[in-house]
């Protein structure tokens, strides 16, 4: 009805006055043709890039990446969010070498995040070394390892995973529940729950699943805005912008973001707590939507574009594969998030994307909004190529429905 409406006002205004006068079937004729065709527009949404197109640019990033830089690197939340993308690109690609360059990654850290094998040393606060075993940023590599295991499950390479079930299993015996109390953790641990349940049938990997994530909701989460704040720090009115807002890191909801939808990939449609996962879901998806800039891309500080002026990639691509994995599995309404996508996927594509393959315009490492000055074309990153990654194999799998 509001598609009728809409296009009646439409032609009215644009068609010659002389239709006006004709016949009400004429008429109606034309204003049904006009949504005909304005409807297959928007569902055509990205305009410009064939599947093939869009692998070509997959592989033109990616090899860029892994020619440049060794994958014998440690297994830190930034490089391990890369293998999350790289991934990605790989089932979609069908690339060797890009499963290949993750498997060296793995090989290179034992299979590990941080290494210590003394559990009484094990902490989860903030931690760079190999004590901090139980922080999440040293857990997100297990999200590739188990992936790895997933193309080749066989008794003989259940090594690949022992880590992580070691890990989380002993992490889950203890009484804590505040273990994620910044919004990347979420991206990092969360679908590393749900691919474990899906291998083992353990439900505990869902019910504490839930406990940590009700704990990051209670601290983090704004219901009236559908956005989180990065931590317990930033919260309104504690912290603000300069200019008096509330300040919503847009790297920290892309982590949110994504991480949701990659959790709902591998969580039962049977999970009590499903509803609720997609409402928030839901809730972040519609307050993205009013909050993107023209140009495409999201504000470093989501609604303060002053507190941080200038592109930002990071986010934006997070938030391009969250939108399109949630219209490729029914979740979001494609009429009202495609042209969302069209704009940021024209961003990624055309203002982010480099001739050479690089991805940049990439907010450095850190964790607010206003933390760096002179981001430009060549900043780039490990993490935000990999979300780059991940947006890009969504795309392809959006095209692929759509258009095949």
């Amino acid at each position: 009805m509001f598609c009728y409406r809409f296009f009646t006002i439409f032609a009215t205004i644009f068609l010659p006055k002389k239709y006006h006068t004709m016949n009400n079937s004429f008429f109606y004729i034309l204003v049904v043709g006009a949504i005909f065709i304005a409807t297959g527009i928007f569902a055509q949404a990205p305009f410009n890039h064939t599947g093939e197109d869009v692998v070509d640019i997959i592989v033109k990033v990616n090899k860029l990446w892994q020619d440049t830089r060794p994958a014998q690197v440690n297994a830190f939340w930034h490089p391990a969010a890369y293998h999350t993308g790289n991934m990605e690109a790989y089932s979609v690609t069908g690339r060797e070498e890009f499963r290949e360059y993750s498997l060296a990654w793995a090989q290179h850290n034992y299979w590990k995040g941080a290494k210590s094998d003394v559990r009484a040393n094990w902490l989860y606060s903030y931690g760079e070394t190999d004590d901090y075993v139980l922080f999440g940023d040293w857990q997100i590599c297990f999200q590739t390892y188990i992936d790895l295991y997933l193309l080749d499950k066989k008794p003989e390479n259940e090594y690949m995973i022992a880590r992580a079930k070691e890990v989380m299993e002993y992490q889950m015996s203890t009484p804590i529940n505040d273990y994620w109390w910044w919004a990347d953790g979420l991206y990092m641990v969360m679908p590393v729950m749900t691919k474990l349940y899906k291998i083992t049938g353990n439900e505990l990997y869902l019910q504490k699943l839930y406990e940590y994530f009700a704990y990051a909701r209670d601290l983090m989460y704004d219901s009236e805005a559908g956005l989180f704040f990065r931590d317990a720090r930033y919260v309104y009115p504690r912290h603000t912008t300069r200019s008096g807002l509330k300040d919503f890191w847009s790297r920290g909801n892309g982590w949110v973001f994504a991480g949701l939808a990659k959790t709902l990939i591998d969580l039962p449609e049977t999970n009590p707590h499903r509803g609720e996962y997609i409402q928030i879901f839901r809730a972040m998806a519609n307050a993205l939507k009013n909050a993107q800039q023209p140009e495409g891309f999201w504000a470093r500080s989501l609604l303060d574009l002053e507190q941080a002026p200038g592109n930002e990639t990071s986010g934006t691509a997070f938030f391009t594969y969250g939108f399109l994995w949630g219209i490729n599995n029914g979740i979001l309404e494609s009429n009202v998030y495609l042209p969302v996508v069209a704009k940021s996927w024209q961003y990624l594509t055309e203002t982010a994307l480099q001739p050479d393959g690089l991805v940049g315009y990439i907010q450095p490492i850190g964790e607010r909004a206003d933390q760096h000055r002179n981001v430009g074309p060549t900043t780039t990153s490990d993490f935000g190529t990999g979300a780059f990654l991940l947006a890009a194999s969504e795309m392809v799998r959006y095209i692929k429905m759509n258009n095949e």
